[in-house]
């Protein structure tokens, strides 16, 4: 059995004023009782203890209690999620916040992404570009990623999406963007909320630097970037003002 819990999430406190003896005695022959069934437990990110830790998922039947003795029903409680270090009791929506693990794998899942999405927009082509690519690529920690699997991958997707170019045609034609901006959409929209405005317009200007590498922005570069800002919910003037600051030498 698991003791009921405040409004807060932490176990009741006995009150800082004195009670009298006759109302102890009240609390003790009356009163309210909670009972707690397991329903599911994992992995979750804890706001008291600030970290990874292993919870469970609660439901409890609440019972009017006489002389220790439940008598009278009075409903249910929870769902209610509870960490197995602090013992807190959250609202089940803690879970939607991710794990550390998960924030990470999230955080170069989205770097891929820019990178790929950059470069497909014709950047294999130019040996700084990929050195840029490689070295954001390491920096979120895809430590085994060579400039010839960049090149390699970019036109393995390029096949499986059929960003084939007609090369005689005199249209501006920029292939695979709708393709792109879905891939981009699925792998930033997840993480954006979870991140601070500094760490959406790092990933931007990340980039940024790379479709700079050999030179000003081609029009297929800042429509993917300006995809991708709208992707982790920067608004159109900072994405602007951002593709703007990466171009000026620090």
């Amino acid at each position: 059995m698991l003791p009921d819990r405040g409004r807060n999430g932490r176990n009741s406190r006995i009150p800082a004023t004195p009670v009298s003896r006759g109302r102890a005695l009240c609390r003790r022959v009356v009163g309210m009782h909670t009972a707690w069934d397991t329903v599911g437990d994992g992995e979750f990110f804890c706001p008291a203890c600030g970290g990874d830790r292993n919870y469970q998922r609660l439901t409890g039947r609440r019972r009017f209690v006489l002389l220790g003795l439940p008598v009278v029903p009075r409903g249910t409680r929870g769902p209610v999620i509870q960490c197995a270090a602090c013992q807190d009791l959250f609202d089940p929506d803690v879970l939607d916040h991710p794990t550390t693990n998960r924030l990470s794998a999230m955080l170069r899942d989205a770097v891929r992404a820019i990178v790929l999405a950059v470069l497909s927009t014709g950047g294999t082509g130019s040996r700084t570009v990929l050195e840029t690519a490689v070295c954001a690529l390491n920096g979120a920690g895809c430590d085994d990623c060579s400039e010839e699997q960049l090149v390699t991958l970019v036109d393995t997707l390029a096949l499986d999406a059929g960003h084939a170019t007609d090369s005689d045609s005199d249209s501006d034609c920029r292939p695979g963007l709708p393709g792109l901006a879905i891939e981009l959409h699925e792998a930033l929209g997840p993480l954006a909320p979870h991140l601070a405005p500094a760490g959406r317009d790092a990933l931007l200007l990340q980039g940024a630097r790379i479709a700079l590498a050999d030179g000003p922005y081609t029009p297929a570069e800042r429509d993917v970037l300006t995809t991708a800002g709208c992707a982790l919910t920067i608004c159109s003037e900072d994405v602007t003002r951002l593709l703007a600051t990466a171009r000026t030498p620090s």
